[in-house]
This record gives structure tokens, C-alpha cells and sequence, in this order.
């Protein structure tokens, strides 16, 4: 399992990119994207949605089963991926650079709640 020490995660196994302090993409982790297997549909959430913290915003599909995505953080969406609606399988050819949605998070200060690379690979590894 890959992590990036650049990223903040949530124990929901999303990653979140906060260097624009107004502005963090999100997308799934190589752990989550390595459990479902061959991703072959991404439902997102709608952009100018408000998202909580913790709750379903969207869902990722795989041949396997789907998995909902869930919130890292409270925040409206800003953007999402296009490009993910016909090709999915982009997440699992590079999961840490494929963003799924962007979001204006209500309050920064939040992301000192999400788990740090190495938090998360703790986290896994007690999981697997």
C-alpha cells in the first residue's frame, strides 16, 4: 500500500490535498481503491452541495461491490472530475493523483482532524 506524506487522510480512506487553504481536492486511497478491485463507476456528489463531515456524499463502484464516499470534512462542492464518468479506471492507474471532487471546506482549521500518512497506514494496518 502506497501512501503520499503530502496528503491528509480520513479513516473513511479518502485522501484530501489541502495546499490551497480554500479550495481541497479529494479522492480514495490506494488501500480503498485496492479492496474494491476494477472501479467502473463513480457517482459524485452535485457541484454547489453542501457535504458534512463523516456522511455520504458519493459512491464509487467496482466490479466487486460499491462503496460510498464520505465526507472528509464540511464544505460545499466546488468542482468534479469529468473525466472519471468514462474513465473510472483512472483511480486505480494512479489513485493519488485521480481527484474525485473538490470542495470550499466551512472551516480549515477542521482538516487538523484527519489522520497524517503515517496515522493512516497505522490505521490500515490494524484493519487488514
Amino acid at each position: 500500500m502506497k501512501t503520499d506524506s503530502n496528503l491528509h487522510y480520513s479513516s473513511e480512506h479518502l485522501w484530501l490535498d489541502s495546499r490551497d487553504q480554500t479550495e481541497y481536492v479529494c479522492g480514495i486511497t490506494d488501500y480503498a481503491q485496492d479492496l474494491l478491485g476494477d472501479i467502473v463507476f463513480v457517482e459524485f456528489p452535485e457541484i454547489g452541495a453542501t457535504i458534512t463531515a463523516g456522511k455520504p456524499c458519493g459512491l464509487v463502484e467496482s466490479v466487486k461491490t460499491g462503496s460510498d464516499l464520505h465526507a472528509p470534512l464540511d464544505g460545499v462542492v466546488s468542482e468534479i472530475n469529468t473525466s472519471l464518468q468514462v474513465n473510472p479506471e483512472q483511480i486505480n492507474d494512479a489513485p493519488y493523483k485521480t481527484w474525485i471532487f473538490k470542495f470550499n471546506p466551512t472551516n480549515p482549521k477542521d482538516i487538523k482532524s484527519l489522520l497524517d500518512a503515517k496515522a493512516y497506514e497505522t490505521l490500515v494496518g490494524e484493519s487488514s
